[in-house]
C-alpha cells in the first residue's frame, strides 16, 4: 500500500521540498479528498478538482503567506484550504461551525481576502500592490482568475488600471472554457482561438527568431524591425488583447503538467511589471461523472461517490421553486411572444435551461455581468418587449445602479425574478439573499411581492408580466410544499394581502414561505388560549394599507415575519404605515436578520439561529402579548 503524503501536509512548507512523483501523488489524494468530503457536505466539485495542480504550484513556488494570493470567487480554492492547514477540518465544510466553502480572511492567514462573487481579484491585487509600493515591501501578489470572472466588467477595469500602473503582478488565467453555464461572449470566443492557435504561434517564434539574429544596420533597419514585430504581434500572438492592456502575456499551458506549471512560475516570477500566465485546466478533473457534466458538479448537494447521482426524491414530491419559475414562465412566452428571459450565466440554477432549448431566439444568457444584463433588458424593454431578468437575489446587487438608473427611473417594464431570495443555507454570508426586500423597496416605483408557496409563484409571475412598471418577485431556494397548482393562472389584485387565519389577540404579518410557519404558530398558540390572525402579505410594495390599518385598530399586538435584513425591510415598511397613519397605541415586533451577516449553515438552522420558524414566532407572541416585544 503506497504511503499517504496528504496525511503529513499542514502547511505549504511542507510540499516544497517535494519531487515532481510526490507532488502528483499528493494531487490524486487531495482530488479524492475532495470528492470525498463533497459527496457528503456538497459544494462546489468541478472547479476545485480542476484546479488541484494550479493550487499545489503556486504553493510550491510562491512563498505563501507572505506572498499574496488571491483567489477569484472561490469556487476553485479546496485544494487551497487543504494544504494551509485546514486537511482536518475539511470534513466540516460548509456546515455551520466549520470551514467556508470560500476564502475567509478570519479562517487561514493564507486566505488574503474574502470572496464569493466573481471578478473581483484584479481589483483587490492592484490595491494590495499600490499598498506594498506605498509601504516599501517587496512580496509577491498573485490573482487567480476564471476564464467566466474575467468577462466580467470589474476584471476589465481592474486591468486597465494594473496594465497602466505597470506594478508587478501576476494573474493567471485558469481557463477551464466554462464559468457555471458555458461560456459566452467574444472574450471567451477569444480564448478559444488562442487555443486553437498553436500553429500561429509556432510560426511567429520562428520569424521573431529570424529577425532577432539578423544584423542590424543603422536606425531604418531598427525602425523596420520593431515594425514587424508589432504586425507579428497583432497576427500571431495569441494574447495580443491582454498585451495591448500592458500586461505581458504567457501561455497558454497545460494546467495539469505540474513540472511545465512550477517551471513557468518560477520564470513569471522573476518578471518585472504585470505578467498574465494563461493556464488550461480540466473542470471535473480526476471524477469521471464531473467531468462529463461539469456544471450539474458546480455547486452541487450531496451525491453518490459510485455513481455520481443525486439521492432522487420521491416522484410524489413537490417541484422547486426554481423548476415552478421556468415552467410557468416558459408556459407564458409561448403564449405571448413579447416576453424574453434574461440570465447572467446560470441558465440551469435558474430553470431557464428548459426556455433555452424551447424558445433559443428569445434566451439571453449574458455572462457574468449582471449590470450589463439589466440594462440590456431596459433596451429591450423601451422596444416593447417584455424581459424576465433571472438573476439570484446575492448577484443583483451588482447591477442595483442599473436597477435605479436605467430601470425604474425610466419606468421600464423589467421584471425581476430573484432566486435564492431569503436564507441560501451552505454557501455563506456571500451568498445569502437577505438584503433585496430592503435594496429594492428604497426604489421608487418598483412592485416587489413574495409567494408564499410555489403556487402562488405562478400567480405573481403572471401578474408581474403583466402590470405595468418595474416588478420584482423573490422566491426561495430548495423545494415547494406540494401545494395544489391545477389552479388556472391568474393576476393578483398589486398590494393586496389575505387573511389567512382571524383572531382578536395577536395578528402575524408574514411575507413568504414564513407564512406556514406564522399558521403553525397559530395553530399551537391557539392551545394556549391565544387567538391570532395571520395574514399573508403578498406584497412589501405597495403594502395593502387598508387590511393593516384595520388589523391594527383590532388587535393591539403585531408580529411581522420576514427573510431579510429588520434594516429596510418589510418589518420596517409596516412601521412606516402605521406612523404614516398616526397608530402609535400598539406593539411591534419584527423578526427577521439582525444588523449581522448569516454565516454557513442549513437553512433550517438559520431560520431557528434568527427566529423566524414556527418555534422563534410562538416566543415571539409570547413576550409581545405579556410585555411587549423585548
Amino acid at each position: 500500500m503506497t504511503k499517504s503524503i496528504l496525511e503529513n501536509i499542514s502547511d505549504p512548507k511542507d510540499i516544497r521540498g517535494l519531487d515532481l512523483g510526490a507532488l502528483s501523488q499528493l494531487a490524486n489524494e487531495i482530488r479524492e479528498l475532495i470528492t470525498k468530503t463533497v459527496s457528503k457536505t456538497g459544494g462546489h466539485l468541478a472547479s476545485s478538482l480542476g484546479a488541484v495542480e494550479l493550487a499545489l504550484a503556486v504553493h510550491y513556488v510562491f512563498n505563501t503567506p507572505e506572498d499574496l494570493v488571491i483567489w477569484d470567487v472561490g469556487h476553485q480554492a479546496y485544494a487551497h484550504k487543504i494544504i494551509t492547514g485546514r486537511r482536518e477540518k475539511f470534513s466540516s465544510l460548509r456546515q455551520k461551525g466549520g470551514i467556508s466553502g470560500f476564502p475567509r480572511m478570519e479562517e487561514s492567514p493564507y486566505d488574503v481576502f474574502n470572496t464569493g462573487h466573481s471578478s473581483t481579484s484584479i481589483s483587490v491585487a492592484s490595491g494590495l500592490a499600490e499598498a506594498r509600493k506605498l509601504k516599501k515591501e517587496k512580496h509577491k501578489i498573485v490573482a487567480i482568475i476564471g476564464d467566466g470572472s474575467m468577462g466580467a466588467g470589474m476584471a476589465f477595469e481592474g486591468m486597465n488600471w494594473s496594465g497602466y500602473r505597470k506594478e508587478d503582478l501576476i494573474i493567471i488565467l485558469n481557463d477551464n472554457e466554462m464559468s457555471i453555464s458555458p461560456n459566452v461572449g467574444a472574450l471567451s470566443a477569444y480564448l478559444s482561438g488562442i487555443m486553437t492557435g498553436e500553429k500561429a504561434r509556432k510560426v511567429r517564434a520562428e520569424l521573431k527568431h529570424l529577425l532577432l539574429s539578423t544584423p542590424v544596420v543603422g536606425e531604418s533597419m531598427v525602425k523596420f524591425i520593431r515594425q514587424i514585430e508589432e504586425a507579428l504581434k497583432n497576427m500571431f500572438l495569441p494574447g495580443a488583447l491582454f498585451e495591448d492592456l500592458g500586461f505581458t502575456y504567457v501561455g497558454p499551458i497545460d494546467g495539469h503538467r505540474l513540472d511545465h506549471l512550477i517551471r513557468t512560475l518560477e520564470n513569471v516570477k522573476e518578471f518585472p511589471g504585470p505578467i498574465l500566465l494563461h493556464v488550461v485546466t480540466k473542470k471535473g478533473k480526476g471524477y469521471p461523472y464531473a467531468e462529463q457534466e461539469p456544471e450539474r458538479f458546480h455547486g452541487t448537494p450531496p451525491f453518490s461517490l459510485e455513481t455520481g447521482k443525486i439521492a432522487e426524491r420521491p416522484p410524489s414530491s413537490p417541484p422547486t421553486y426554481t423548476q415552478v419559475f421556468g415552467e410557468t414562465l416558459l408556459r407564458l412566452a409561448q403564449e405571448d411572444n413579447r416576453i424574453v428571459a434574461i440570465t447572467a450565466a446560470m441558465s440551469l440554477g435558474t430553470g431557464l435551461d428548459a426556455f433555452a432549448r424551447t424558445l433559443p431566439e428569445r434566451f439571453f444568457d449574458v455572462g457574468i455581468a449582471e449590470q450589463h444584463g439589466v440594462t440590456f433588458a431596459a433596451g429591450l424593454a423601451r422596444e416593447g418587449f417584455i424581459p424576465v431578468v433571472a438573476i439570484y437575489s446575492t448577484f443583483l446587487q451588482r447591477a442595483y445602479d442599473q436597477i435605479i438608473h436605467d430601470v425604474c427611473l425610466a419606468k421600464l417594464h423589467v421584471v425581476f425574478a430573484l432566486d435564492r431570495a431569503g436564507f441560501v443555507g451552505e454557501d455563506g454570508a456571500t451568498h445569502q439573499g437577505l438584503f433585496d426586500l430592503s435594496y429594492l423597496r428604497a426604489v421608487p416605483g418598483i412592485i416587489i411581492m413574495a409567494p408564499a408557496d410555489e403556487d402562488e409563484l405562478r400567480h405573481m409571475l403572471k401578474t408581474a408580466i403583466y402590470s405595468p412598471g418595474p416588478v420584482a418577485v423573490r422566491y426561495p431556494r430548495g423545494y415547494g410544499r406540494g401545494v395544489d397548482m391545477n389552479t388556472p393562472l391568474r393576476q393578483l389584485d398589486i398590494g393586496k394581502g389575505t387573511i389567512l387565519r382571524d383572531g382578536d389577540d395577536l395578528a402575524i404579518l408574514a411575507l413568504g414561505p414564513p407564512v406556514y410557519e406564522a399558521l403553525m404558530a397559530a395553530e399551537k398558540l391557539a392551545e394556549e388560549g391565544i387567538s391570532t390572525r395571520v395574514i399573508n402579505a403578498r406584497f412589501v410594495k405597495p403594502l395593502d394599507r387598508k387590511l393593516l390599518v384595520e388589523t391594527a385598530e383590532k388587535v393591539k399586538c403585531l408580529v411581522t415575519v420576514e427573510e431579510n435584513v429588520l434594516n429596510g425591510g418589510f418589518g420596517s415598511a409596516v412601521l412606516e404605515l402605521l406612523a404614516e397613519e398616526g397608530i402609535t397605541d400598539i406593539r411591534i415586533c419584527r423578526l427577521g436578520v439582525g444588523d449581522v451577516f448569516v454565516e454557513h449553515a442549513t437553512p433550517e438552522e438559520q431560520r431557528r439561529d434568527h427566529g423566524v420558524d414556527t418555534m422563534g414566532i410562538i416566543s415571539a407572541a409570547r413576550r409581545i402579548l405579556s410585555h411587549g416585544c423585548r
